[in-house]
């Protein structure tokens, strides 16, 4: 009997596809309410610090240099008042198999469908994380398809998404490469159903704990190197999941004073699924798209229960503007020697920023870098940028108007981190918990979830829940 492929009906069927593609059972943390018990599942769905050590280890993954940026320090220096500007370095996880810490996720996901017997991955990304598992996947023998949302409606490609299709086929992966829209999750769960394979999904407990390593050896190289821990670390925030690993690793390293600092290019007014706005971004990840909808409400990720819980573990969110990472991006390159991709330039742009507040003595770390290649360079963005009407300038980036203009900073002092509320997004995140659960009323376990969700006192928690008209059982 012929399965209805209906987008209807496969969407009826995603918890059962899902379950039988990841092999958890989701239900098992929920509580019946808001609440599930998120440690509980990290902890029996995941891995234990040791094992993924050796299982990153097994694949040459992991153990990435940290290198001190004298020259922006000094160019940091310059701009600060006196006495300020923080030592600012790297952790360059571009040396990684795969030219990423998405490496660090996928030797998780990737070996975790091998040991259970699954014949091939599938993930639907169109950042890193691709060439990541199609890396994993060819190292352990698995068949690897990669779900790509690649054109819009006039089939016109992002420069930096061909860019990792070419990665992921390089590596032997197959690419589906779909228009922006809805068709992208509906293909997914047909390709996962069809064909058996593991959803090698950036968002499962496995994969999130495969970022703890990150922080964990950050904070540990640190000690041997500066005998101190960093004073902030600065995290590129996309989908929320470099954050809480990176967050997670430190504190697991005995290092929960660290302030981690999120980051993002602010893409205001772009709407991250818009085909009208698809092209008009010259980012394709860690930017406001993905990092305040993810931040406010994770669970709308491929799997039940998202890993991923950015606003347990931010302490500062922080925004800069497209031409400022380009100039940085060009900085990083002349000063210190090093060609990135642009994720990691975002959060060292606010980084670059960020330091001129600190003390010289004080210690400022960008988590991570990425490769770079053709597609991902500024010269190939900035060109199709033009082609699809934005004007790219010199002048004060405070004037950037996301999707009609990039401007350049005339001069590096015009650099800056710009706060973003972050409670202004907590209170986003318990409004769509109460609206997405259509709750009128709240217990007291769903209170102490929502106070940890947040990293909030339940005061504030209760505050929220009293604008919104909910009362507590």
């Amino acid at each position: 009997m012929s399965r209805d492929l209906s987008y209807s009906a496969v969407m009826g069927r995603k918890n059962e596809i899902m379950k039988k593609a990841i092999g958890i059972d989701y239900s098992v943390f929920e509580s019946g309410g808001i609440a599930f018990d998120y440690e509980r599942m990290m902890r029996e769905a995941g891995y234990t610090l040791d094992e993924i050590q050796t299982i990153q280890s097994d694949v040459s993954v992991g153990n990435t240099p940290i290198i001190e940026l004298k020259n922006l320090t000094a160019l940091a220096r310059k701009l600060a008042p006196k006495g300020k500007g923080a030592r600012i370095f790297i952790k360059d996880e571009a040396c990684n198999p795969s030219g990423s810490f998405k490496a660090r996720r996928a030797a998780n996901a990737v070996y975790h469908a091998k040991k259970h017997g699954y014949k091939g991955v599938v993930a639907a990304t169109s950042g890193n994380y691709g060439a990541a598992v199609a890396s994993q996947a060819a190292m352990h023998g698995l068949k690897c398809i990669i779900v790509q949302e690649c054109y819009d409606s006039r089939m016109i490609g992002q420069p930096e998404i061909l860019e990792k299709q070419r990665a992921c086929e390089a590596l032997g992966a197959e690419v589906v490469q779909l228009s922006v829209g809805p068709e992208l999750f509906y293909t997914f769960l047909c390709l996962l159903e069809d064909t058996g394979y593991f959803n090698a999904s950036l968002y499962t407990p496995f994969g999130i704990a495969g970022v703890e390593t990150l922080g964990y050896e950050l904070a540990m190289q640190f000690r041997e190197k500066l005998g101190k821990d960093p004073d902030k670390v600065v995290v590129t925030h996309a989908g929320g999941g470099n954050v809480t690993g990176t967050a997670r690793g430190l504190i697991k390293a005995g290092a929960e004073h660290v302030e981690v600092v999120g980051a993002s290019v602010d893409l205001s007014g772009l709407h991250m699924a818009s085909d009208k706005a698809f092209n008009k971004k010259s980012f394709t990840t860690g930017h406001t798209g993905f990092g305040l909808p993810f931040a406010t409400w994770p669970d709308r990720a491929d799997v039940p229960r998202n890993a991923a819980r950015p606003l347990r573990y931010l302490d500062r969110y922080v925004l800069v503007r497209q031409g400022e990472v380009f100039y940085i991006t060009e900085a990083l390159a002349v000063l210190e020697g090093l060609e990135r991709g642009p994720a990691g330039n975002t959060s060292l742009t606010a980084a670059f920023s960020l330091a001129q507040e600190m003390d010289e003595e004080q210690v400022i770390v960008v988590q991570e870098t990425e490769y770079t290649g053709a597609g991902k360079h500024p010269m190939p963005q900035l060109s199709f940028a033009k082609q699809n009407g934005i004007e790219v300038s010199f002048g004060n980036p405070a004037e950037e108007v996301p999707g009609q203009s990039i401007v350049f900073p005339s001069h590096p002092s015009m650099i800056k981190a710009r706060d973003f509320d972050l409670n202004k997004a907590k209170l986003s995140y318990i409004k769509n918990c109460v609206n997405n659960n259509k709750l009128t009323e709240i217990n007291k376990t769903d209170i102490e979830f929502l106070a940890k969700e947040t990293k909030a006192d339940e005061r504030f928690v209760y505050e929220a829940l009293k604008e919104l008209g909910v009362s507590i059982k």
